[in-house]
């Protein structure tokens, strides 16, 4: 039977690169949506929500039988959402309060199929611990603009600035896109990888991961939920 087609909401070149790794062919289709905060909303449920609603908005440019992949990625520092600056700043100022300290990454994922109504998605939480860079290397970084498209107003993958000293969790949700979740989900429906994810996105990160069996080997997900 033929698999169906799989398309990527995001038109974010790290999440593509990522999904690659699975080896799975896929088109993408950019989704944007309204990414303010609901009043008194946590940085969980929020994420959650911006994957879903991505996921559902993409449906009205895709084949009704294809799967909808969609991600969003939320930093938050003692519960407060740090989305991505406006402007420089607006970027020195998250990176001031981010410096020297642990804070957390939130990066949901989402499957939804237009033609069944299913939706299915997952959250993957990472602990985050800022070094302590100077103020130069701040501002040479604010300076290449790479801030100003990320959560947090930082990349973890960014070689010239190298800002985290220290991770808990996995590497690739920083990066906005967790494969183990998101390999989770697509076994639930069925559509599994045909390549080892883990060391592919180990091999590919040359990070050491600590969590991927236990993400794996835990069938519990946010599950699936109407798409009425």
């Amino acid at each position: 039977m033929q698999k169906p087609v799989l398309i990527l909401a995001s038109n974010s070149p790290r999440r593509r690169q990522l999904l690659a790794l699975t080896g799975r062919d896929f088109l993408v289709r950019p989704s944007d949506v309204d990414e303010t905060p609901l009043p008194g909303e946590p940085p969980e449920r929020y994420t959650l929500r911006l994957a879903e609603d991505k996921a559902r908005l993409a449906a009205g440019h895709v084949p009704a039988e294809a799967w909808i992949i969609a991600s969003d990625t939320t930093v938050a520092l003692d519960g407060r959402i740090l989305g991505k600056p406006e402007d420089a700043a607006e970027a020195r100022d998250m990176l001031t309060a981010l410096r020297g300290r642990e804070h957390d990454v939130y990066t949901a994922i989402a499957l939804y199929q237009p033609a069944s109504g299913r939706l299915l998605s997952d959250v993957c939480h990472t602990g985050v611990t800022m070094r302590a860079y100077t103020d130069a290397e701040m501002e040479a970084y604010i300076a290449t603009g790479d801030p100003m498209d990320k959560a947090g107003a930082y990349g973890i993958q960014h070689a010239g600035f190298s800002c985290v000293a220290a991770l808990d969790g996995c590497y690739a949700s920083v990066m906005g896109f967790p494969l183990c979740h998101l390999e989770r989900l697509m076994r639930h429906i069925g559509l599994g990888a045909e390549v080892d994810v883990p060391s592919a996105c180990q091999r590919f990160l040359a990070y050491d991961c600590p969590v991927f069996h236990f993400i794996l080997q835990d069938p519990a997900s946010r599950g699936e939920a109407s798409s009425s």
